[in-house]
C-alpha cells in the first residue's frame, strides 16, 4: 500500500461469514497482538460487525462479511496496488 497511499504500508482483507464471526475474528487478532503489546490506533465496527477495522497505523485490517465486501469492493479499489491471497486454515 506504501506505493498508493501515505498512511499505511499493508492493508489485510478477512471475511467472515456473518457479523458474529466478524467480531470474533477482529476480538482474536487484538487479543493475538495484544500478548505482543501492540494495540490498534483506532477500532471501527466492531458494535455492528459488518465491517470492523483495525487500524494498527502501518497495518490496517479490514474485516468484512461477505454482503459488506462485496459492496465495498476493496480489492478493485485498490487493484493496481500489488497483492497477495492467502487462505486460513479451517480447523
Amino acid at each position: 500500500m506504501s506505493e498508493a497511499v501515505t498512511y499505511t504500508d499493508f492493508f489485510v482483507v478477512i471475511s467472515g461469514a456473518n457479523p458474529r464471526q466478524t467480531k470474533a475474528i477482529a476480538e482474536e487478532i487484538q487479543r493475538g497482538l495484544r500478548d505482543e503489546r501492540l494495540r490498534p490506533a483506532r477500532v471501527e465496527g466492531d458494535r455492528e460487525g459488518e465491517w470492523v477495522l483495525l487500524d494498527y497505523l502501518d497495518v490496517v485490517v479490514h474485516v468484512f462479511t461477505p454482503a459488506a465486501r462485496d459492496f465495498y469492493r476493496l480489492a478493485a479499489l485498490w487493484g493496481d496496488v500489488p497483492r497477495e491471497d492467502a487462505v486460513a486454515a479451517k480447523g
